[in-house]
């Protein structure tokens, strides 16, 4: 028998992320994979296990490179409505890049998944809830610092963000453009609610701002 010819595993998981990105995980087969992939199956098998460790690892590398803008702006920005804007116009530019497939795979792989594949939706409703819960971390602190209501309902001020963000994942993918996007992340600061959150100066997004009279 002769050997499998050797592939650059990297590259391999990047075409299987791509592969699951785009069809989701049910209808994402192995001989799919192993086609994007450009290896056999018992190189897969060998390599990765079988179908679903191989999405929980592209998962992993989904939420380093292609999905990394929303938890990289709640660590970076100073303020909670910084962050949310920030996150809001970036996913106007991921969700539409062309050289991938559209919206978020987190929040698209396991939309139409059945019994058998219920602890992969699963799996991905906690992702998506653990970011839910960031946004909520950034929001409470502006609460705490002064900058938004004491009443400010934080939860459902996280919910609303963490809904855009899956809104407009979908409306990437029924052909949205970026521009389109941008609007909609624009529209949806004007929710954030009145207080002293400009008292350190315009956020990133302020001077696109539609809507807002001085």
């Amino acid at each position: 028998m002769g050997r499998q010819r050797e592939f650059d595993r990297d590259t391999a998981l990047e075409s299987a992320l791509r592969e699951f990105w785009r069809h989701g995980y049910e209808a994402t087969s192995i001989a799919s994979l192993t086609a994007a992939m450009g290896i056999r199956p018992p190189s897969l098998y060998a390599a990765f296990g079988d179908k679903r460790r191989l999405f929980d690892e592209v998962v992993e590398r989904y939420q380093r490179t292609h999905g990394a803008f929303t938890s990289r702006a709640l660590r970076e920005e100073t303020t909670g409505r910084a962050a949310v804007a920030r996150f809001l116009r970036q996913a106007a530019a991921e969700y539409t890049d062309p050289s991938h497939p559209p919206g978020c795979m987190v929040i698209s792989a396991a939309v139409n998944c059945g019994p058998g594949s219920a602890e992969v939706e699963e799996s991905l409703r906690r992702l998506r809830e653990v970011g839910k819960a960031a946004i909520a971390e950034r929001i409470a602190g502006d609460v705490a610092a002064g900058r938004l209501p004491a009443d400010t309902d934080v939860g459902a001020l996280a919910t609303f963000y963490a809904g855009v963000l899956q809104g407009m994942s979908t409306q990437a993918r029924d052909g949205a453009g970026r521009e389109e996007l941008e609007r909609v992340a624009d529209l949806a600061m004007l929710a954030w609610p009145a207080g002293d959150g400009d008292r350190d100066g315009p956020g990133p997004d302020d001077a696109e701002r539609p809507g807002r009279a001085d």
